[in-house]
């Protein structure tokens, strides 16, 4: 199946992914989550990718949306693009082209992946994985940048287990009671310490740099 394999291999490139079976409940996830990017089918059932484009970018949303279609022709990709999507892909497709267009995007509404985030005594370059805590560096894997991301998108906020949870699992994913506590450990064993700061009955976080 298409979904399942998408979901396959974007989880192996590091990713957490939700994956909505139908029209409706892809616009329910889309104003209910805070994603990255959208990668939306036009050919779904109950509401149409052209239908969730619509509806989303009436409603506000600016998530980045990237619409995908095995229709011949180029009616749906310019319908697509006029509703606000950011780019399209016909099926059939590879996955590194796929990717690519996902980081293009991505750098390109949020330009996010052309600066670096930075805490107290921390940076993260989100176009290369790459962490520096007081001069170790260290490349991240996929789990551990999303953590640390969530984590950074706003130094000195605390953050319930829950919340992070839920920022880098995907929807039905099965999350182990410790999940967090071992990701955090691994940093922590990589760069010392003090790179994520617990507080003792609420959370976790990076401390915030100087103003």
């Amino acid at each position: 199946m298409f979904g399942k394999a998408l979901v396959r291999g974007l989880t192996d490139n590091g990713m957490t992914v939700d994956w909505t079976r139908n029209g409706r409940d892809g616009f329910a996830a889309i104003e209910q989550s805070d994603y990255a990017v959208a990668l939306v089918d036009i050919g779904l059932p109950e509401m149409s990718g052209l239908e969730i484009l619509k509806a989303a970018r009436q409603a506000g949303a600016k998530i980045p949306v990237l619409i995908i279609t095995a229709r011949d022709g180029m009616t749906d990709v310019v319908a697509g693009l006029d509703l606000g999507a950011d780019d399209c892909l016909i099926k059939p497709f590879e996955l590194p082209v796929l990717l690519a267009r996902m980081r293009a995007v991505m750098r390109r509404v949020n330009d996010r992946s052309l600066s670096l985030m930075a805490g107290k005594e921390v940076t993260l370059d989100p176009a290369t994985q790459i962490a520096t805590f007081r001069a170790v560096t260290h490349v991240l894997s996929g789990r551990e940048f999303s953590l640390l991301y969530t984590l950074m998108e706003r130094p000195g906020h605390i953050l319930s287990r829950g919340q992070i949870e839920s920022r880098i699992y995907g929807w039905g994913e099965e999350v182990q009671s410790n999940a967090v506590d071992v990701l955090i450990h691994g940093l922590r064993k990589r760069f010392g310490k003090d790179i994520v700061l617990n507080v003792r009955g609420a959370g976790w976080m990076v401390a915030k740099g100087d103003a």
